[in-house]
């Protein structure tokens, strides 16, 4: 693929990033699957390896479905969901695990929203490491 075509493709992907809200991953307790949106492959292994981890477990701990989405501020938020007929679900539970994880993985969900932001082109690589 030529340049110009791989940056028609990629001004494509950021234009479709900055639209709506954009799925990271998902983790589904209830049919035991985890996605991870092929935007984001480009993620470091150890990355995805420790995204994945982390939401599994979570979704296990807590059940239900988490979801970590960027939003049309590109924003990182964590959003879990239930089953109507999941009557074991503690929300109060669910909310003291996300704001656990907020603290505990901060640096990784920190380095993802920076990754987004360069994704999306709003911060370039030049700008990342101080190039001209």
């Amino acid at each position: 693929m030529s340049k110009q075509a791989m940056s028609k493709q990629t001004m494509s992907e950021q234009e479709m990033l900055q639209q709506k809200e954009v799925i990271l991953c998902v983790s589904n307790s209830y049919e035991m699957k985890y996605y991870l949106n092929p935007l984001f492959e480009k993620l470091p292994e150890a990355v995805k390896a420790e995204l994945k981890i982390m939401c599994v477990f979570f979704s296990e701990e807590v059940g239900g479905i988490m979801i970590l989405l960027f939003d049309k501020e590109g924003e990182l938020k964590i959003k879990v969901k239930i089953a109507d007929a999941d009557v074991l679900f503690d929300e109060i539970e669910c909310d003291l695990r996300i704001k656990e994880l907020q603290q505990t993985k901060q640096e990784l969900l920190n380095s993802i929203s920076l990754y987004y932001k360069v994704l999306t082109g709003e911060i370039t690589e030049e700008v990342l490491f101080g190039e001209e």
